[in-house]
């Protein structure tokens, strides 16, 4: 097989759209009905690669601190090779009101399912890395029919899933800039193409920076946001308690993090256009990339693929549709770069002396027991002085909304309801 002289873009048929266009800013900005329909030959070449995957040596240790563990990856393969089935994520995703729209210059795709309950509150949230709306699936019957799913009707919420630029089958930014605060923005335009004049956001991962930023910028209409990962904690570790055990203890979580568990973010936030060649090229090697994030959910994810079971909603399937969406989108490389953006923004704010704005608007946070640093109250005070609403559950991780759909559902559905 002969190596291409030019980068491969996404066909049309796997959802992407032409970076490029001459139509009127009228029918650019138009929102756009959306499917997902992936040629047979995008799956066969996927098989194929499959099969012909180089593995190295068995890891010299018996945990997971030389990385993602041989009996994991072969078992990854094996299932993803003969048992997956694609078509099933592609009938889910198609079976939910799908569209796009370009917003300054990037086609945008979400997912955008309204409450049969007329006065439900629009919803915003926003997925991370790496992860993509597969994460978020599970809560949309919970939150947009809550009478279903042991709620009430003035539960419901309208939600609006977005993919990240660069991610899914959103298009690819062809220009620097694409940050946190430049997302924000665009998802304030979008919830106002939409049609919505309030709403809520919430965001965990990148998702989280980007709905922290929304509530900084605090946009006409935004009520207030809901984060699940305490991300200004990375910025401020110094100025946070650390008297009480549960202090402590997060902030050697942190400190492990920062650490040995650094090793995606330091290359992402770096090198991004390198380890998107091995992202782009093997299969096996983006599944490595991906699901080694965090200790608490690697074992998860380990046992779900070599023990059969699944820890909540993350099951073997689940797992694979969002790493078969990464690379039928090829957006390894793409989604990466938000790293970098981010990246170069903290280091300048930082020789700057700049502290972010305050958050104008109310904000409420959930604690994930295992979450890479699950944040104590007072943590997240020092973050969020005049904190609105805090919650600390019993089970869930970093990949919160994916893992218990329901718990998370009903986090929200506490947090957003003083605003309704």
């Amino acid at each position: 097989m002969s190596l291409p002289t030019e980068p491969t873009s996404r066909t049309a048929d796997a959802g992407a759209v032409p970076a490029q266009r001459t139509a009127p800013e009228a029918d650019r900005t138009v929102v756009r009905p959306f499917e997902v329909h992936v040629p047979e030959e995008q799956l066969a070449e996927l098989r194929r690669r499959l099969g012909a995957v180089r593995l190295p040596a068995r890891e010299l240790v018996t945990d997971r601190s030389q990385g993602v563990q041989l009996v994991t990856v072969q078992e990854l393969a094996r299932y993803w090779a003969t048992e997956y089935d694609w078509r099933a994520c592609e009938a889910k995703l198609n079976a939910l009101p799908q569209f796009t729209t370009e917003i300054d210059g990037v086609d945008i795709h979400f997912v955008h399912v309204r409450s049969p309950h007329q006065d439900a509150l629009p919803l915003i949230m926003t997925h991370g890395w790496p992860g993509s709306v597969v994460e978020l699936l599970g809560t949309v019957g919970p939150l947009t029919d809550p009478t279903a799913h042991g709620g009430t009707a003035e539960d419901a919420f309208h939600l609006v899933l977005p993919s990240l630029p660069g991610y899914g089958f959103s298009g690819e930014p062809a220009e620097l800039g694409w940050d946190s605060d430049r997302i924000a923005r665009a998802w304030a335009e979008l919830m106002d193409r939409l049609g919505y004049p309030r709403y809520v956001a919430q965001g965990g991962d990148v998702g989280a920076s980007v709905t922290d930023a929304m509530g900084r910028q605090a946009p006409d209409g935004l009520l207030g946001i809901h984060v699940n990962l305490l991300a200004g904690a990375l910025g401020l570790k110094d100025q946070l308690p650390a008297e009480s055990e549960q202090e402590r203890a997060a902030h050697q979580a942190l400190t492990t993090f920062t650490t040995d568990g650094f090793g995606y973010f330091l290359e992402q936030s770096t090198r991004p256009q390198t380890i998107g060649y091995s992202l782009l090229d093997s299969p096996v090697g983006l599944a490595a990339w991906l699901i080694d994030h965090d200790t608490d959910s690697y074992y998860k994810i380990s046992s779900a693929f070599v023990d059969g079971k699944p820890a909540g909603s993350l099951g073997r399937d689940t797992l694979l549709d969002n790493i078969t969406l990464y690379w039928l989108t090829g957006t390894g490389a793409s989604a990466a770069r938000w790293y970098w953006e981010f990246g170069r923004v903290r280091a300048a704010a930082a020789a700057a002396g700049q502290a972010p704005p305050p958050v104008a608007v109310p904000v409420g946070f959930t604690t994930f027991p295992g979450e890479i640093w699950a944040a104590p109250r007072s943590w997240v005070e020092t973050v969020y002085p005049g904190l609105g609403y805090f919650n600390e559950v019993d089970r869930g991780g970093h990949f919160a909304a994916w893992e218990e759909p329901e718990l998370f559902a009903a986090e929200m559905r506490a947090a957003f309801g003083p605003l309704r």
